[in-house]
């Protein structure tokens, strides 16, 4: 498309935008009734199902997607994505994450050259790091084991890891790898989050993972001078050393800061935050508690998901598939939010990991090109495990505002439960309610149905159930590391796919700078005020007097405080 085009301006979105009135008519009640449309509606691969039919579309709908979808060169837009080119333009930057879980052999370029021998470097100084640690030949300052570990970093330093780390947290081969071991992840510079992952360690067997690319990360930083204090006020300065590693392309900040170079693990330009779970970022802390080889294998479950979303058709890609539906819904259908729904408590953080990596990469309000977009881009997305959702926001979803709905269901439990005499085991009991759930969002209940079960008639209007509600499922045989790669990979992929087609920027976030410039002056202002008896000046009235309350209400901290940890 030339530079001014919008995507709305192209006769496939035109088409879907007059199609959306014949949807409007229908319901769901009717659409799966048709065998032919449902079994269409179902796509499968490596062990993944993928069953799209109680979405409010018809096999029309699907063929206007496609055409949409070569509108937007949707397939020109991946392969620019494998091959380096500098898809982040505003970053003048490739986008290849991708390449982090690349096999040996690929060839990935990036600027004319193959990036994934440098990614293997990394890898292999990780599994060979990890392994000292794991076996007790790298020891601490006093000569004890290392085996408890501490990664500081936030957002996608964060996040990312977290999920796989929880997931993780259950599956048995894990477990029997993690043994001794804990894993924390401190993120939010709040004191309450340092006290709470600092709580019932040891500084003498702790490894703390300082995650931050440029080693300036405002929040990160502080965190890590405070755990860099709880480490060298028990140990001695010169622990540090031993005690501290970085995930960092900074080398010359991380040997000021204290950390010996040697010990910094590298990752590249080319890996957004948001989309680096799969570089040292997550790599390093979960091969440190589960061991590299666990860690390998949710690197191969994501690249048979790359591999899948590079090559198979759109109509047989789960990735594409995701994306367009969620163009359907947010830019025809007029839903602006989805709900994640896992029916396994160990994804319990992958909503909230998804919830960054799809609104930081797609809440935008320009096309790539820098024109204002006359349509909505980017969804709202939520999420919570079930069956604890149903009995928190199912409510609103049900008989409130029309939310489309992941499901998300595992066939074999992590942790299966079998109790004598009930009626179905545990797991069963969740699925349950993973298969019935969506068909009550598509049917619903009417007012006929209601009087034939001789409801009082005053109740039938909050008895009755509109239906009619879009919701896909996505079924997993397991939740092994290698399937829970799988998982990332398609929704990372799935934001990729709506981006595209939006022709928006997925892979900068100048969204996280201003407020994060406008905190510097606040940080000013509370230093002269603290120190100088300096009077809150330069805000507006409303901050300089919330400013001023703050300051009067805490006028009890010392102007030079001495230092002081948490106590618990």
């Amino acid at each position: 498309m030339a530079s001014t085009t919008l995507i709305c301006d192209t006769q496939p979105w035109k088409d879907l935008k007059a199609h959306t009135e014949d949807i409007k008519k229908t319901h769901l009640r009717d659409l799966m009734n048709d065998k032919e449309r449902c079994e269409s509606m179902m796509v499968e691969f490596d062990g993944m199902f993928l069953d799209y039919s109680r979405h409010c579309a018809t096999l029309e709908t699907m063929d206007k997607l496609y055409k949409l979808a070569e509108a937007a060169s949707l397939k020109q837009q991946i392969n620019r994505m494998y091959s380096g080119e500098h898809i982040n333009s505003t970053e003048n930057r490739s986008v290849l994450h991708v390449a982090l879980r690349a096999p040996r052999d690929a060839v990935i370029n990036s600027d004319g050259k193959n990036v994934v021998p440098d990614v293997w470097n990394v890898l292999d100084k990780i599994k060979d790091f990890s392994e000292k640690v794991r076996k007790g030949s790298w020891v601490g300052a006093t000569g004890k084991p290392l085996k408890d570990v501490i990664a500081i970093g936030i957002g996608g330093s964060f996040l990312g890891p977290l999920f796989v780390h929880t997931a993780l947290q259950t599956d048995p081969e894990a477990v029997e790898f993690a043994k001794g071991r804990q894993l924390r992840f401190l993120a939010n510079v709040d004191p309450i989050d340092v006290a709470r992952n600092i709580a019932g360690l040891n500084p003498e067997t702790t490894l703390v993972v300082v995650v931050s690319k440029t080693f300036t990360t405002a929040e990160t930083m502080l965190n890590a001078r405070t755990l860099r204090e709880w480490i060298s006020s028990a140990l001695g300065p010169s622990a540090v050393a031993k005690h501290m590693v970085a995930v960092s392309t900074n080398l010359t900040l991380v040997e000021k800061f204290g950390i010996d170079p040697n010990n910094a693990f590298a990752f590249w330009d080319w890996v957004g935050g948001r989309y680096s779970v799969c570089s040292a970022v997550g790599v390093l802390p979960l091969s440190l508690q589960y061991g590299f080889s666990i860690v390998e294998k949710f690197l191969k479950g994501a690249s048979s998901i790359d591999e899948h979303f590079r090559s198979a058709p759109f109509e047989k890609n789960i990735p594409v598939l995701l994306g367009l539906l969620s163009v359907w819904n947010v830019s025809f259908l007029g839903y602006p939010a989805r709900a994640i729904l896992p029916y396994s408590q160990a994804l319990e953080k992958f909503a909230p990991h998804i919830q960054q990596v799809s609104m930081e990469s797609n809440g935008k309000g320009v096309s790539i090109d820098g024109v204002p977009l006359p349509y909505e881009a980017g969804e709202i997305d939520f999420g919570e495990p079930g069956t604890n959702g149903q009995h928190s926001f199912y409510q609103l979803i049900h008989q409130g505002r029309v939310i489309p709905c992941d499901f998300i269901g595992i066939v074999k439990s992590q942790q299966p439960v079998n109790l004598k005499g009930e009626v179905v085991s545990n797991h069963d009991e969740l699925m349950s309610n993973f298969f019935a759930q969506p068909d009550a969002l598509a049917y619903g209940k009417t007012a006929e149905q209601l009087l034939k079960e001789n409801v009082s008639q005053h109740l039938i209007p909050h008895k009755t159930f509109s239906g009619n509600r879009p919701s896909l499922s996505l079924l997993l045989p397991s939740l092994n590391a290698y399937n829970i790669g799988q998982l990332l990979a398609s929704y990372e992929h799935r934001v990729a796919v709506e981006g595209f087609v939006w022709g928006i920027n997925s892979f900068d976030q100048w969204g996280v700078e201003l407020g994060k410039s406008l905190a510097t002056q606040v940080r000013k202002q509370l230093n002269g005020s603290r120190t100088k008896s300096e009077p809150v000046e330069g805000f507006n009235f409303s901050t300089t007097t919330l400013l001023t309350r703050y300051l009067q209400a805490s006028s009890d901290i010392p102007a030079e405080p001495l230092t002081l940890l948490p106590r618990i």
